[in-house]
């Protein structure tokens, strides 16, 4: 809410022709039958919309239709109500359209309301009596037992007082909707006006739109402009949560447009074709058989589905069920209630949390309905044990924090991104963040900027990591370690880019690993073999004695009768030690290379020109060929004691 003002939405439900529209015009002086066919019939065909202020509070009122053809339609505005006005005609009592339209409402989670009994006019006390007795009867045990149910008559005016009082009294215990939250308004209708151009309504279910800024039209995904909108017909700078709201959009047509779409803000609802819930069928309805089509309902959308059965929820019992085998049926009895996978046709806009209600493919009538636990599951199996345990702790609606931790243990070592989980846990980025670094403080999670991955996964990842170097090293005894690319590949079933370098990270400031270019365990010492350590130092006084004309070590190692790998291996290990540097093909002593570097670099002592030196000077002073001649010049430049000039080096 902003301000003092509480906004709330109210629905009406009942059978057809038992005065829903009238009552609600009486109450609020507004028609809400907007379309000449509906005043043609008599009835309600499309939704219809009314305002009503008491005090601090503004009402709208949603008038659904009361026709089982129209039911679809029904459903569309009961999507979004705080509250129902039951309406059931005191000269016809309870009907079917009156227990579908309660169902639907119960199925919903509609949190209270109250039941007007019209046309009281026309009957006398002991009907009336009936028909509240009826009335009790349908309302026993529901979120409407104890409710008012007050007698009225559009006609005459009795009773409209008393309606008026308990809307206020119910609207007094209500509470309004909060502006926290994603926008989000369900398109009930698209049309266009001569001047503005593509104009959308609904009924906004969360958050705040303002009349200049952006939103995303889902489930496609496209980013639209406001150009302005009203609410209630009068044109607002922002509308919120429980208005009435119309929404001007910019470059996009009508054609463009379909009710079940949803404008939302960026990232804030999953563009989901399948869903896993939790669903209860009606006690009226059929039995209900695995992989069943039925019309699934959610908002202002209507789409076709197919229903996969998990466990049954008894299974779970309040305390868990562990001492009870799982049951997964095959079919979902009358009255039962178990979680679901549901498969869309097409897709639809959805969070966790949002209530839907299913009908039956034919004949067409309200069968259960549930709510959403996660919009875009991953690939586990439903009918299992594991399925289950994820199911029931995504149950708990209330716990944000053990829907964030199913959902991030779930991604494994590639984790997920706190934008990536909002529109999947129902809440917006800021509060995901929230409790994303409760559960961080609390050792549960570790965050890697943005991504988060279960703790236990980041643990298991540096184990793995600290066994892949310690098996590199004892294949590779005497390589400096693993090449970090390597380690990365060989680690990625565990572990995404963004973990890999934050456990080499944990691990290097622990002091278990030197993490540089090659990975090498704190542990690691190179332990050299009587032979190999006769061939090393073998080759390291080769190398020293023969100066600026090294012998080829693999003509060294046939001569000298030495395995050549292992003479390759005793040559890495001089090289990675700095014992002795390769320029190009040749291997040269570091300290032969040392006093040649001092020796050209001292001819530019007490020189008052620039010292010019050449190829045929230099092989002449250190009684060498062009084979070693030239690596060595080249050696000169590279460390900065030579600069060539054309044919010719400047001793710098």
């Amino acid at each position: 809410m902003i301000g003092s003002v509480k906004h709330l939405v109210v629905g009406t439900a009942g059978h057809i022709d038992h005065g829903k529209s009238t009552l609600v015009e009486a109450l609020t002086g507004v028609d809400p039958d907007r379309l000449q066919e509906e005043k043609a019939r008599g009835i309600t065909i499309d939704l219809g919309f009314a305002p009503y202020r008491h005090g601090d509070t503004q009402l709208a009122f949603v008038d659904v239709p009361g026709h089982e053809r129209f039911v679809r339609n029904m459903l569309a505005g009961a999507s979004g109500i705080d509250c129902v006005l039951l309406v059931i005609a005191a000269d016809e009592s309870v009907m079917p359209q009156t227990r579908e339209h309660f169902d639907i409402c119960r199925l919903l989670g509609v949190g209270g309301g109250l039941v007007a009994l019209t046309k009281s006019d026309l009957v006398d006390e002991e009907t009336l009596e009936l028909v509240r007795l009826e009335t009790r009867e349908l309302i026993a045990g529901s979120f409407l037992d104890g409710a008012p149910l007050v007698p009225v008559s559009a006609r005459t005016g009795a009773g409209l007082d008393d309606v008026r009082r308990e809307l206020a009294a119910l609207s007094d215990g209500v509470s309004g909707r909060a502006d926290s939250g994603i926008a989000r308004l369900p398109v009930d209708r698209a049309f266009s006006v001569k001047g503005f151009g593509t104009v959308v309504t609904g009924t906004q279910a969360s958050g705040v739109i303002e009349g200049e800024g952006e939103l995303t039209l889902m489930p496609a995904g496209r980013r639209v402009k406001v150009r302005g909108l009203q609410v209630h017909g009068e044109p607002r700078p922002a509308s919120r949560a429980g208005q009435r709201v119309a929404v001007n959009l910019a470059a996009v047509a009508v054609d463009d447009l379909q009710r079940g779409d949803t404008l939302t803000t960026e990232g804030g609802l999953c563009a989901s074709r399948r869903f896993d819930g939790r669903l209860t069928l009606l006690d009226g309805a059929r039995p209900l058989k695995y992989g069943a089509r039925v019309r699934f309902h959610q908002g202002t959308s209507e789409i076709m589905a197919r229903l996969a059965i998990g466990a049954a929820r008894t299974t779970a019992g309040a305390g868990g069920g562990a001492e009870e085998a799982p049951e997964f049926p095959g079919v979902l009895e009358p009255g039962a209630s178990a979680f679901v996978r549901l498969h869309l046709e097409r897709p639809v806009a959805l969070t966790r949390g949002d209530r839907f209600v299913l009908r039956a493919y034919s004949p067409m009538i309200t069968i259960g309905g549930g709510v959403v636990l996660d919009p875009d599951p991953p690939g586990g199996r439903l009918r299992s044990a594991a399925g289950l345990q994820r199911a029931m702790r995504l149950d708990a609606l209330d716990d944000d924090a053990a829907a964030v931790l199913t959902m991030v243990g779930e991604a494994g070592g590639a984790g997920v991104t706190i934008g990536a989980l909002a529109p999947r846990i129902g809440r917006n980025v800021a509060e995901v963040r929230r409790v994303a670094a409760a559960l961080v403080d609390e050792g549960a999670l570790v965050a890697m900027g943005e991504r988060l991955v279960v703790a236990a996964a980041a643990e298991a990842a540096g184990e793995a990591l600290l066994a892949i170097a310690g098996a590199y090293h004892r294949d590779h005894p005497l390589e400096p370690g693993l090449p970090r690319e390597e380690a990365r590949e060989r680690l990625a079933s565990q572990a995404g880019p963004a973990l890999f370098e934050h456990v080499a990270q944990v691990l290097a400031a622990a002091g278990r690993l030197a993490a540089g270019r090659h990975l090498v365990l704190s542990t690691h010492r190179i332990v050299l073999t009587d032979d190999e350590t006769r061939v090393k130092d073998d080759l390291a006084g080769l190398f020293l004695r023969e100066g600026l004309s090294p012998p080829d070590p693999a003509v060294w190692a046939r001569e000298r009768g030495v395995d050549r790998a292992l003479a390759d291996r005793m040559l890495k290990l001089l090289v990675r030690d700095g014992t002795v540097e390769r320029l190009d093909t040749l291997v040269f002593h570091r300290s032969v290379l040392e006093r040649l570097r001092q020796d050209v670099a001292g001819l530019r002592t007490g020189a008052a020109e620039p010292v010019r030196i050449d190829v045929a000077w230099f092989k002449q002073r250190f009684g060498i060929t062009r084979k070693f001649a030239i690596p060595l010049l080249e050696y000169l430049d590279r460390v900065r004691v030579t600069r060539r000039s054309g044919r010719e080096r400047i001793v710098v």
